[in-house]
């Protein structure tokens, strides 16, 4: 099976059947990033991204991934989108979704556990919110985080940490069912425990 260096690769020479392989890849993920900052409405930004990454000229450095590039330019694009349709000073590093929204309580609806992960989530500035759920959810390892946020490999640990930091006190501030709660930072910290096992075959 090609890697996705490779599809790329091909892709950018005109094998159109590559490119399709890669989309098929990462699709649901690239998507998913954008639907938990903006709602359902992102399929023209999902083509952007792939678009970008195929039309960009750089090649992937040492250590980089196809996968890194992808959310980097997402990430990119979502800054962009933000900035054009919603606040032009927008700063991902301390300003969150919620803090965007008309009306930030009207997204709290049922209470499940994950409708209030989520909720909590969207109370963390944007790239607070994105090491989180990349780390987490989506199973990158700390050189592809860093790549993403254009960080130091270094740092992305510490931004975790704080990141769970931040993300225990947007829970507490909700008011929710201690128990709930409870059992999401009982869950967060089970996959902060697999982020670094994992992680560590990577240093």
């Amino acid at each position: 099976m090609p890697t996705d260096a490779e599809l790329l690769e091909a892709w950018r020479a005109g094998d159109r059947r590559a490119g399709e392989a890669l989309f098929g890849r990462h699709f649901d993920a690239i998507a998913r990033f954008f639907r938990n900052r903006l709602g359902d409405d992102v399929q023209d930004l999902v083509q952007r991204t792939f678009l970008d990454c195929v039309e960009g000229e750089s090649r992937l450095g040492d250590g980089a991934s196809v996968r890194g590039y992808l959310f980097g330019i997402a990430r990119h694009r979502l800054v962009d989108h933000v900035r054009r349709h919603r606040a032009r000073d927008f700063d991902p590093a301390v300003t969150s979704i919620a803090d965007l929204a008309t009306s930030p309580s009207a997204a709290v609806g049922r209470r499940d556990d994950q409708r209030l992960l989520q909720l909590a989530l969207t109370q963390l500035p944007v790239d607070l919110q994105i090491t989180l759920e990349l780390a987490y959810w989506e199973g990158l390892a700390g050189p592809e985080i860093a790549q993403v946020l254009g960080i130091g490999a270094n740092t992305v640990r510490g931004r975790l940490a704080r990141a769970r930091e931040v993300l225990r006190s947007s829970l507490a501030a909700l008011e929710a069912d201690p128990a709930a709660v409870q059992r999401l930072e009982h869950q967060v910290e089970v996959r902060s425990r697999e982020f670094d096992q994992v992680d560590s075959g990577h240093g």
